[in-house]
């Protein structure tokens, strides 16, 4: 059965797919922890494919922490301005680590100042 991402699903073939899902994990699961887990032969064969794989993908994985270094960062230094509650410093200070996080995702909260400058709360 092909469908399309415009396709409905009726109640019943959503029960369907949920339960032949579950089925399917279930008997994963049993086949692993029944049989895979046990077989030596198994055990070892996994391991190698597994370190086959981390020598493999290695320069991707540093290609990819470098690549995520700075935004790591700057999160991190802007949580610890957030909790000290001196968010308008981190932006003086760092206005690139700024950007980069409002380029991600992350939303810098601007506070709600009253006309006596005192601060109701965050956005």
């Amino acid at each position: 059965m092909e469908l399309n991402s415009t396709d409905q699903f009726t109640d019943h073939q959503i029960k369907k797919i949920m339960n032949s899902y579950k089925r399917k994990r279930e008997r994963e699961s049993k086949n692993y922890h029944e049989k895979l887990k046990c077989d030596q032969e198994w055990c070892k064969e996994n391991k190698q494919r597994a370190l086959d794989h981390y020598y493999k993908n290695i320069d991707k994985n540093k290609e990819k922490y470098q690549k995520d270094k700075d935004f790591v960062n700057s999160r991190s230094m802007y949580s610890y301005y957030k909790r000290i509650n001196k968010i308008d410093t981190f932006k003086d200070k760092y206005p690139d680590k700024v950007e980069l996080l409002k380029t991600r995702g992350i939303i810098i909260e601007e506070p709600k100042i009253e006309e006596n400058n005192i601060i109701l709360s965050f956005d």
